[in-house]
């Protein structure tokens, strides 16, 4: 049910108005404000990340009562990781659910954006992993409660979103150097943030010193490149710089096209240094290209070779065509202080 209510903009500044993923932008001094009471899923991952280690059932409450204040009705269900595919697939699949809202990490929420997409309908994220890139890149707040805060009063946008080989992608495809620190990562026992971390530190240590090396023939929108390379990823949407490897907007419907040549230790450690902290526009055995179409084979290919597509190893084809969808995403987004 729509509430309709008076609104003054702040002197000067455009009122953004969103209505289930339409947008239009109105300059005025006073003006009538739409806005729609939407029927929410949570769909919140109890075995990972952050979550694992939260009160579900106090938080689950909070979330319920922090969208009612906000006008919105939600629904939360905690489930088991081994019920999460499930549950976010019934929560997509449900004609009354307006929205679903994914808790967990990056796993997580990428499965739930192949779904959002194939379902139309909007996502929102809470961020409970250990990086949470994706939350980074649409400006969701990474503490649970403010994340709640922050979507249960947004808006619908959109984003862009990636595809390789037909599966979707929100932050990043990557062979080589990434999916060899992972492989090595995984054979670790970790119960704990902390503890993946630590793995994942160990895992680049022995990778620096034994990177991988292979030869690919690349096609960007129709450029064709040959190249031996050690590490290569294609991003939905060029990172940023000054922090974390993620986009800055989601919204240029570009790739972002990432590659190193076989390098020395030193410089393999200070090119992940440089693309961890944002600084790899400044390594000069980092590559960039941009595109909207990439086509990647490999001539030398391995049976037991791997990819990581948003932090998940995978079995690695022989060939594979990615692609950028802009802005085929709905998505939840936080409201900011100018719209507050």
């Amino acid at each position: 049910m729509a509430r309709a209510r008076l609104r003054y903009p702040r002197r000067g500044r455009p009122v953004d108005r969103f209505q289930l993923g339409r947008f239009r932008r109105v300059k005025s001094s006073l003006h009538l404000e739409v806005r729609w009471t939407m029927k929410f899923r949570a769909i919140l991952n109890k075995d990972g990340g952050t979550l694992k280690s939260t009160d579900i059932d106090t938080f689950g409450e909070f979330i319920r009562e922090t969208f009612q204040a906000a006008g919105n009705s939600i629904e939360v269900h905690p489930v088991s990781g081994d019920e999460l595919i499930d549950a976010l697939q019934k929560a997509f699949d449900d004609d009354a659910v307006e929205g679903v809202i994914a808790g967990g990490g990056d796993g997580t929420v990428s499965a739930a954006g192949g779904m959002a997409l194939r379902g139309d309908k909007p996502l929102g994220i809470l961020p409970a992993g250990t990086m949470n890139l994706y939350a980074r890149a649409l400006g969701i707040p990474l503490d649970l409660e403010d994340a709640v805060r922050a979507l249960a009063p947004g808006r619908i946008g959109k984003s862009d979103i990636g595809r390789a080989n037909g599966r979707p992608f929100l932050h990043q495809f990557s062979i080589g150097f990434h999916s060899r620190m992972v492989a090595e990562r995984n054979s670790y026992n970790f119960a704990s943030k902390l503890g993946k971390i630590r793995a994942s530190i160990i895992a680049a240590l022995d990778t620096i010193r034994r990177p991988p090396s292979f030869p690919i023939d690349m096609e960007v929108d129709g450029r064709k490149i040959r190249e031996k390379v050690s590490s290569l990823a294609v991003t939905n949407n060029p990172y940023g710089e000054g922090h974390l490897p993620y986009a800055d907007d989601v919204t240029s419907g570009m790739l972002g096209i990432y590659y190193a040549r076989p390098a020395t230790a030193a410089a393999n450690a200070k090119m992940l240094a440089d693309l961890t902290f944002g600084n790899w526009s400044n390594n000069p055995d980092i590559v960039q290209e941009g595109g909207r179409k990439v086509h990647i084979s490999f001539p030398q290919k391995r049976k037991s070779a791997k990819a990581v597509i948003d932090g998940e190893l995978v079995d690695l084809d022989p060939s594979v065509d990615i692609e950028i969808l802009p802005g085929a995403l709905k998505v939840v987004l936080p409201r900011n202080e100018e719209e507050a």
